[in-house]
């Protein structure tokens, strides 16, 4: 028998700090975006971006027609008053009215383009990205303790709606400022000056706008995600709440985190709503000081009531995109905290190789010091497990609750986030591996069951094109095929969502029962028994040995001593570390040796 302690093993704590510490610090390959670098790096996200930037060239392109035309009412206004008025010609006026409208056309005609054109990129920028988003937000929540709710699609959305909505149309109106400047400059220089003052103003109440909006918004943010994440957990145990009386008590906690949301939130919108306030009043009172500043030219014969007017319009236009930007200003934080998260979250998760391929594994398991930590926790879970487990061969897992046999199955599948040491699947690190291959070929029973929303087939076969012949399969060997078809609609009956539509044990073996799905050749189930009766165990023996039997390698994490009569190895965990492990009646007769001893001792 061979027995494993925790000092033959590396300082767990030390090892996974260094691992850790790489891992922050670690460089990204050549050309790629890092928290520190430049923009201009281009991240995944970045490069996704600018593989769009033709299209926003020709949303660029379509601003500057807009804008250029925009000036059409400035130079009507001027022909009208200082020419036509004074010529009474009404020819004139009938085609510089009819040249007018056309510019106008021409004008909307554009805006109506680059509303579509925007509209367009904005779904095949969702295509390009919502899969790789999907996939890493998938990952991120898997290695996160408790299945946190990832915001990513938000992200997505935010920063998505800003790149093709009004932000966007500020960012490309705003360059083309000086040039209505210099119109100005041309009419009166003290117009120009007057506006460029004003357009300071603007400035600075955006700068101002960014400096006050920041914290409180992320504030904001952070209490509502803290808030939906407290009712979402509590929502899904209603049925563990009610029963015992705990409703109104966890509503007074629900309570406290609202109001510190509305709390935080009204905080931002507060500013956001004095930033605005001060906005519209340096926008009306920039109308009326250019009308007045016009008139004094008017009156000091330095300028023409035409180009007066035409001079008040103008500057309302020069001063609109900069306005704009004050108006869209929370939108552009909140799109550049989601670019940010997204960026991380995509750098973070890197897409894994499409050209990874790999042979059906046999199913030879092996570990390596492995050493598995938990958040908050002072000590380790697993401290340093090596152990070895082969094709046709069941290895069963026990231990005291609390000794990590869990944690063990988790390593074992490669879903512990905290990890270190070596999981080797035939050889190889079972993090090479791409997992949509590996599937197929790996049974895993948690012992907290998830089933889906969808009928009992569609669980069994995992999701995939329903096998009839395959799934019935899996259900017999589970010993569940008869009780499924007295349902009403026999494997095509729906679970509900999660499954509660079912009784645990009835959970527990379709769950085992889409574990052997299409005989994986390397299985793990925790505490598979634990909701059966003598007869769905009697059926999971039967199954482990049709497993066995067909050369997979079954790892079994259990407290019953029932299904020992199937395992040709035992591990035995106490406190993170392996007791014990070898042959079955190896283990056992050490064991019992061990409690005999302990026994006389007493005595």
């Amino acid at each position: 028998m061979n027995t494993t302690s925790l000092s033959s093993a590396h300082p767990p704590s030390a090892e996974l700090g260094k691992r850790s510490a790489s891992a922050s610090t670690s460089t990204s390959p050549a050309g790629t975006f890092t928290p520190s670098g430049s923009f201009f790096q281009r991240s995944e996200l970045a490069r996704t971006l600018w593989a769009f930037r033709r299209q926003f060239l020709i949303a660029g392109l379509l601003s500057m027609v807009i804008n250029v035309l925009l000036l059409t009412p400035t130079l009507y206004l001027l022909q009208v008053f200082d020419r036509v008025t004074i010529s009474q010609n009404e020819l004139t006026l009938l085609l510089l009215s009819l040249l007018t409208l056309f510019l106008y056309l021409v004008g909307a005609f554009s805006e109506w383009m680059r509303s579509r054109l925007l509209v367009r990129l904005g779904l095949r920028m969702d295509d390009a990205l919502s899969t790789r988003v999907f996939n890493a937000s998938f990952e991120s929540n898997l290695r996160q303790f408790g299945g946190s709710t990832s915001k990513a699609f938000s992200d997505l959305v935010q920063v998505r709606q800003f790149l093709t909505g009004q932000g966007i149309f500020a960012l490309f109106d705003a360059p083309w400022a000086p040039v209505y400047f210099a119109v100005l400059f041309f009419l009166h220089p003290f117009l120009g000056y007057l506006s460029l003052v004003f357009a300071a103003v603007q400035i600075a109440l955006v700068w101002f706008g960014h400096r006050k909006t920041v914290a409180p918004t992320q504030a904001g943010q952070e209490a509502s995600a803290n808030e939906t994440q407290f009712l979402q957990g509590k929502l899904r145990n209603v049925e563990v709440l009610e029963p015992m009386g705990m409703t109104s008590h966890i509503r007074r906690h629900w309570q406290a985190k609202r109001q510190h949301t509305q709390s935080a939130q009204d905080s931002a919108q507060a500013v956001s709503n004095r930033i605005t306030a001060w906005s519209k009043f340096i926008r009306y009172t920039q109308q009326s000081l250019a009308l007045g500043a016009g008139a004094l030219l008017v009156i000091e014969g330095e300028l023409s009531p035409g180009a007066m007017i035409a001079a008040n319009v103008l500057m309302t236009r020069t001063l609109a995109p900069i306005d704009l930007l004050a108006n869209t200003w929370r939108s552009f934080i909140l799109a550049r905290a989601s670019f940010l998260r997204l960026e991380a979250l995509l750098e973070t998760h890197p897409e894994r190789d499409p050209a990874l391929t790999r042979l059906a594994p046999t199913g030879g398991l092996k570990l390596i010091d492995v050493v598995a930590i938990a958040p908050e926790r002072p000590e380790p879970i697993l401290k340093g497990i090596s152990l070895d487990a082969q094709p046709g061969q069941v290895t069963v897992v026990l231990g005291p609750s609390g000794s990590g046999k869990s944690t063990l199955a988790r390593c074992m599948i490669g879903v512990w986030p905290n990890r270190s040491g070596q999981v080797l699947l035939d050889e190889r690190p079972i993090e090479s591996w791409d997992r949509n291959e590996l599937g197929p070929h790996l049974g895993y029973l948690p012992q907290d069951i998830e089933l889906f929303e969808g009928t009992i087939a569609q669980n069994i076969a995992r999701f995939t094109e329903v096998d009839s012949n395959k799934v019935i399969a899996a259900a017999q060997s589970a010993g569940l095929h008869e009780m499924i078809l007295r349902f009403p609609k026999g494997y095509d009956t729906s679970i509900g969502e999660a499954g509660g539509l079912l009784s645990g044990g009835q959970r527990q073996r379709i769950a085992l029962a889409r574990a052997i799905y299409n005989d994986p050749t390397f299985v793990v189930l925790d505490e598979p028994n634990a909701n059966l009766d003598d007869v769905g165990e009697a059926a999971l023996i039967e199954a482990v040995r049709a497993l066995k039997a067909k050369g997979s390698t079954v790892i079994l994490v259990t407290h019953r001593p029932g299904i020992l009569a199937v395992a040709d190895q035992l591990v035995v965990l106490k406190n993170g570390q392996l007791q014990a492990q070898g042959p079955r009646d190896e283990v056992l007769a050490a064991l019992r040796q061990a409690q005999q001893t302990a026994t006389a001792a007493q005595a």
